[in-house]
């Protein structure tokens, strides 16, 4: 949920970017401050940028339970609920990046496994139902796209947490890629399917850069079992996933098409 553009408030400002029970991000100029209530965020989120090799935020001070980092150029690529104003040729980048990312080492950590996603997929559906937050045959019909992610993959060095407000571009060139918490071996289309959540119609775009080995049905799954899975988080958060465009929205499109896409 964080962000770190160039539209800057003044360096006599405080702007609190984004703050619940876990973590805090406030700004202040051309620095962000994150404090984490859990200090192995931090520490991945610094291991991460060292390793990553595309573009990430200059690291200023890591003092545990506070990181401050520099705001990068540009400006994100949009936000969840309205239509992106990048280029297509932007996001073509977005996807040239990330696909640089994937085909890096991975990380010496421990990611996500099958069986973990597959746990929290049946417990957060659980209680979806349960809590009558959604019609039942929402989360039923998108607990069955969701399934086809649930295959065995290659780990590659995925981001973990690729919304579309975490990657900058200036013009046509991605500029930077923030917020590394949750950075991790995993599915490489996890990545892919964040990034286009809710904004589906730049796929086109976004693989036109990444090339080969993308799969669009495992993409899709993954739009149903990422809003599943992070309903009950973001409401519990103070967050609405029932905004326009948001993941409440992704859910219901799935009904409109047999095929789910």
């Amino acid at each position: 949920m964080d962000k770190a553009g160039t539209d800057k408030p003044g360096t006599d400002q405080v702007e609190v970017v984004v703050a619940h029970s876990q973590r805090a991000t406030l700004r202040v100029g051309d620095v962000f401050l994150k404090v984490d209530g859990d200090l192995a965020h931090a520490d991945v989120e610094v291991r991460a940028m060292g390793l990553a090799p595309i573009p990430t935020p200059a690291i200023l001070w890591h003092e545990p339970p506070a990181l401050a980092i520099a705001a990068v150029p540009g400006t994100a690529l949009g936000v969840l609920g309205a239509p992106s104003a990048a280029s297509s040729a932007a996001w073509a980048a977005a996807g040239a990046a990330i696909r640089k990312l994937h085909d890096a080492p991975l990380p010496p950590w421990p990611g996500r496994t099958l069986d973990d996603v597959a746990a929290e997929l049946d417990t957060e559906c659980a209680w979806l139902l349960a809590s009558g937050t959604l019609p039942a045959e929402v989360v039923r019909r998108n607990r069955e796209i969701a399934e086809a992610a649930l295959r065995p993959w290659t780990p590659a060095f995925i981001h973990g947490d690729l919304q579309i407000t975490h990657v900058f571009v200036d013009g046509d060139e991605v500029t930077g890629v923030i917020d590394w918490s949750e950075a991790a071996p995993g599915d490489a289309m996890f990545d892919l399917a964040i990034l286009t959540l809710g904004h589906e119609e730049r796929l086109d775009d976004l693989l036109a850069g990444y090339g080969p080995g993308a799969d669009r049905d495992v993409i899709r799954a993954w739009w149903s079992l990422r809003s599943l899975t992070a309903s009950r988080w973001l409401i519990e958060h103070g967050f609405d996933p029932d905004s326009p465009g948001c993941e409440f929205d992704v859910l219901r499109s799935r009904m409109a098409d047999p095929e789910g896409r």
